[in-house]
């Protein structure tokens, strides 16, 4: 029987936490920030929660956590 392989690009965006939630950081926040606001800067500094609708395809994509 063959190991189930862990899509890299997956593993990079996403890690779970102690209680098995999926956490990522959100994109836009390296160039081009002199256009962006301070408040919208310093949301996308913050990890955000996978939503309950995507953790069923994120767990394929991840299966050994």
């Amino acid at each position: 029987m063959p190991k189930i392989k862990t899509n890299r690009s997956a593993a990079k965006r996403f890690r779970k936490t102690g209680t098995g939630k999926l956490v990522y950081s959100k994109s836009h926040a390296n160039h081009i920030l002199t256009k962006k606001t301070t408040k919208r800067k310093r949301s996308l500094r913050k990890s955000h929660l996978v939503d309950k609708t995507n953790k069923k395809v994120l767990s394929q994509l991840l299966p050994n956590g």
